[in-house]
């Protein structure tokens, strides 16, 4: 091969690996890295009577498509669903709500009284339950999250108490700390009532 032929070649090399890196910068500067919240459970000690007795099964929730991941829903003002960016669950939202009302139950002093599937355990109760809204909203600025949940006895099939929970709490704007602020809050609430619910057997609420 010829000397200019040689640096011909180089120079189309040279063309393209700094083409190949423009483009490798503009893919960074495109997607930059998501926030990640682990939405925290409460610790907060609870005293209810007990409605659901021995040991309680606390199952993966249910949800639609739209919930089943790590990404934040946005209810905007015209009543389009949207993904909030910049942030992003510590883990698809169904499994982070199951270790959070799971931790919930722990810290309310049911320590021993849950259990997970995969625990290798007999339960008394089986708790299933379903996100219905979990979301902020963008025309009131709350933070908006609702599960419905039901006792299934272990032993003959039968539902032993069921119920709704809502919760809604403000957020200063529709961004990702003051979003994850509100849905923690909110679930928080809807997460404490459920144990109430079941009970502790600690006296009265």
């Amino acid at each position: 091969m010829s000397g200019s032929r040689r640096r011909a070649g180089r120079r189309v090399l040279a063309a393209g690996l700094a083409l190949g890196a423009l483009a490798g910068l503009a893919g960074c500067a495109s997607a930059p890295a998501l926030v990640t919240y682990g939405l925290a459970a409460p610790v907060e000690q609870v005293s209810a009577p007990m409605r659901l007795p021995g040991l309680i099964l606390v199952v993966e929730p249910s949800a639609i498509e739209l919930y089943s991941s790590e990404r934040v829903v946005v209810r905007e003002a015209d009543g389009a669903l949207s993904y909030l960016p910049g942030v992003q669950y510590a883990d698809q939202l169904p499994a982070l709500v199951q270790t959070r009302l799971v931790e919930t139950f722990e810290n309310a002093s049911r320590l021993g009284g849950v259990a997970r599937p995969g625990d290798r355990v007999s339960p008394d109760w089986q708790l299933n339950s379903s996100i219905r809204t979990f979301w902020v909203d963008a025309q009131t600025n709350l933070a908006v999250v609702e599960i419905a949940v039901r006792a299934v006895n272990e032993s003959d099939g039968s539902v032993g108490a069921a119920r709704v929970f809502t919760a809604q709490k403000p957020v200063a704007a529709i961004e990702g700390r003051a979003a994850m602020l509100g849905l923690e809050a909110a679930l928080a609430e809807v997460m404490l009532e459920i144990v109430r619910f079941a009970g502790t057997g600690r006296g009265a609420a």
